[in-house]
């Protein structure tokens, strides 16, 4: 947990940006009669009935040192879509920086492990030298600030029916031009000052192991 907060606390450093990378699913449903537009007096009005045509996954990469964010959509959600997304960020949106500055959770694909399932091992090699990597802890997934621009994404363009994954894609880079171009950043106050005060109770305890030691051999007889 320090590691990701400590990291959140470093300058700008356009030779090693940071990169918030998480992923997510969006159902597609498709009408099955034609909605009825809104108009004077009258609100829109959609049938109860649908059609489910699935699923597709999307990438959300949030720099909060920029206020930029970019999504990539996927019609799977596998460790090559995943290593795709890391080529993406290496080559087409951080072609010049030094290394990319990674922060996601611990999911078994986000390893470098999955750069060798989808490349040769020269180019998952390239691509793993060109990430520093860090991990939100199990059950922390909250620390990664892409989990806060998806929130927003499902709120203000996914939460209605979208029927294709080419109609999610649309949505969702639409959205993310318009945020970027009003650099709508995160106000991330949370430290590790503050995790050591009010996330005590998750931090190993030294004193704990010793009493587990003790009630253990309490009841021997020492000399």
């Amino acid at each position: 947990m320090e590691d990701v907060l400590e990291v959140y606390a470093r300058p700008s450093d356009e030779k090693r940006p940071l990169v918030c990378l998480d992923e997510f699913c969006k159902q597609l449903i498709a009408d099955t009669r034609e909605p009825v537009a809104a108009h004077p007096g009258q609100p829109a009005r959609t049938d109860y009935e649908y059609e489910r045509r699935g699923m597709c996954s999307a990438f959300m990469a949030y720099s909060p040192l920029e206020q930029w964010r970019g999504v990539r959509v996927s019609g799977r959600r596998t460790a090559q879509d995943w290593a795709q997304t890391i080529k993406w960020l290496c080559d087409e949106v951080y072609p010049l920086a030094e290394k990319i500055v990674l922060v996601q959770d611990n999911l078994n694909t986000h390893t470098p492990a999955s750069l060798y399932e989808a490349f040769e091992p020269s180019e998952a090699l390239r691509l793993k030298e060109r990430i520093e990597w860090h991990f939100t802890p199990k059950h922390g997934s909250w620390l990664n600030m892409a989990e806060i621009e998806i929130g927003v994404a499902q709120r203000q363009c996914l939460d209605k029916r979208i029927a294709t994954q080419q109609e999610v894609e649309r949505e969702l880079i639409a959205w993310a031009a318009q945020r970027n171009a009003q650099h709508y950043g995160t106000g991330w106050l949370f430290t590790t000052k503050d995790a050591r005060i009010k996330l005590k109770r998750l931090y190993p305890s030294a004193l704990l192991g010793m009493n587990h030691w003790y009630q253990g051999t309490s009841g021997q007889n020492w000399r």
